[in-house]
């Protein structure tokens, strides 16, 4: 055995292993830090298949920013794990139904799998010594899907403007820095001069 098949069942163990331990942990916040070590193995087993860019964009997208995120919030939310309990003992049977229909279609998926001829030279396509695997990604979408990938772009900043104007609540018992009121305000009005006489206080 290689050490590049080694390190292949390796990752593919942990990644099996962690995502499992994701749906099966009682407490929300060892679900995230499972999810966090699958993304880590993920990224590991896209470096052996040559992808560096998409393992180092897993780890820094989806470790350094979406799993904190989700750690954050479950860390952050006052969850009735009782109540929690309770509902997913009542849906169990839904969820293990579901879950077996999903190994079936896997299994039958992979059954039927035929590896088509041409597709040892679409791999070939583009000879790994003429460019670099970050430059091919970034030939094709700065050039070829430039526009798709701009459109997908300005599609997040809407989808994240809306998520902040549904979210946003004005409540009234908590002060809010009103920045316009303290540009304009007259200092003849803010402050007041106070003739303290001695030995008296205010």
């Amino acid at each position: 055995m290689t050490a590049a098949e080694f390190a292949f069942y390796m990752f593919a163990v942990v990644t099996v292993t962690a995502g499992l331990m994701v749906t099966v942990s009682r407490n929300p916040v060892h679900s995230v830090l499972w999810l966090i070590l699958t993304f880590l193995s993920t990224s590991g087993l896209f470096v052996l298949l040559g992808a560096e860019f998409v393992a180092m964009l897993l780890i820094i997208v989806y470790v350094g920013a979406v799993a904190v995120l989700f750690l954050f919030v479950v860390m952050m939310l006052d969850i009735d794990f009782a109540a929690l309990k309770g509902e997913m003992a009542r849906y169990m049977p839904l969820g293990l139904l579901i879950g077996v229909i999903l190994l079936m279609q896997v299994a039958i998926g992979i059954g039927v799998w035929e590896v088509a001829d041409e597709a040892d030279a679409l791999r070939q396509a583009v000879a790994p010594s003429e460019i670099e695997n970050t430059r091919a990604i970034g030939l094709l979408l700065y050039d070829r899907y430039f526009l798709l990938f701009q459109l997908s772009g300005l599609i997040l900043l809407v989808a994240m403007i809306g998520a902040i104007l549904l979210t946003l609540r004005h409540r009234k018992d908590i002060k809010r820095q009103n920045v316009l009121q303290q540009m304009w305000r007259d200092p003849a009005k803010a402050m007041e001069l106070k003739d303290v006489k001695p030995g008296q206080g205010l």
